[in-house]
């Protein structure tokens, strides 16, 4: 496994996954990890009722719900996930390799995104490449989605690792037996089951020859459609516009960075062409050129390094310039995002 090949994705155009929704196996992941994981918020409080009976609530509750009011419905894992499953079948392509490890990278792109996790703050970092500085917890307010609050767990009580190891460790490409319990298993199961709570999927059981398997077919198909289009925005209109939706509020700060996101890491995952099939074939092959250009420029930072263009996404450089003019002081979270989407240029190296 080398990491320091940076020869770029090697393009599959078939969209899919690594295996079944709830093929990645073992058992639940490690709790343990986060032993040392302190949480300020009392676990009980009490208030009373209209019978002047006290009622008790677990303050922790009520902050959750505040987050997921100022979040968009459903995390870069989710989204990712949701344009690799089958919309009737209910589960993932078994031809696809890197949709395990694209998921792990977007565990830690959400969670800068959600102002949890920031480059380390050292002038000399500046010496390594992105992918190699050294990541910091900077807020450990618990986030109310499992996956995102286990990995914040782990970041807290560990030592003090980069970008490309977290997503290695989270991944399981480590040959280093002390760390094999930093491994998130059954990731693409979990994130489906969240999926079904969220009313996006269902759950049904399938049957395949030997065995019967939960599978979660699309419920809510307006939820994928809308991801689609809004990746297609991207990659195909000279200006880009995206209207305010539950999946991408109005409020919502870097809606144009999470969206690039959102896009590289469907690359690096194999789904891409999932939100592409209803284009003709040279409209498709623009919107990767497109893709491939996005991957480049916002791989580094500061962004705005080179102009993306062939005529698409013109206005993307002064919005997403806009949005990190007016977070001055969450540079180190971005440096964060520009290293997850480096890990993804190398990513066919890495497995």
């Amino acid at each position: 496994m080398s990491s320091t090949t940076t020869s770029g994705l090697t393009r599959r155009r078939g969209g899919g996954g690594g295996g079944s929704a709830n093929g990645e196996g073992g058992e639940a992941s490690r709790a343990n990890s986060s032993s040392n994981f302190k949480d300020a918020t009392p676990e009980t409080s009490y208030e009373s009722g209209d019978n002047g009976h006290k009622i008790a609530f677990d303050p922790r509750d009520i902050s959750e719900t505040a987050e997921r009011n100022k979040q968009p419905k459903l995390t870069l894992m989710e989204e990712v996930l949701l344009l690799g499953l089958k919309d009737k079948q209910g589960y993932l392509s078994f031809w696809n390799d890197n949709i395990s490890y694209a998921l792990r990278g977007c565990i830690v792109l959400e969670l800068a995104f959600r102002g949890r996790i920031s480059m380390h703050k050292d002038p000399a970092r500046r010496r390594f490449p992105l992918a190699d500085r050294v990541i910091e917890v900077i807020d450990d307010t618990l986030t109310g989605e499992v996956l995102l609050d286990e990995t914040l767990k782990m970041m807290k009580s560990s030592e003090k690792m980069s970008v490309s190891s977290w997503i290695d460790l989270l991944s399981g490409e480590t040959w280093n037996l002390m760390k094999i319990g930093y491994q998130l298993k059954q990731v693409r199961e979990r994130l489906a089951k969240g999926l079904v709570d969220k009313g996006i999927l269902r759950t049904e059981k399938r049957n395949f020859l030997l065995f019967d398997m939960a599978t979660h077919p699309v419920a809510d198909s307006g939820a994928k459609e809308e991801i689609r289009r809004r990746v297609r925005n991207v990659l195909t209109q000279r200006t880009v516009v995206l209207n305010g939706t539950q999946f991408l509020p109005e409020h919502l700060e870097f809606r144009y960075v999470r969206t690039i996101a959102l896009v590289c890491a469907a690359y690096a995952a194999n789904v891409l062409e999932n939100a592409l099939s209803t284009l003709g074939h040279e409209a498709r092959e623009r919107a990767f050129t497109q893709t491939d250009e996005l991957l480049a420029e916002y791989s580094q930072w500061p962004f705005g390094k080179r102009a993306t263009g062939n005529g698409v996404g013109a206005n993307l450089p002064q919005v997403i310039s806009e949005e990190v003019n007016n977070a001055k002081d969450k540079e180190l979270q971005l440096e964060v995002v520009a290293a997850c989407l480096s890990v993804f240029t190398r990513l066919d190296s890495l497995l």
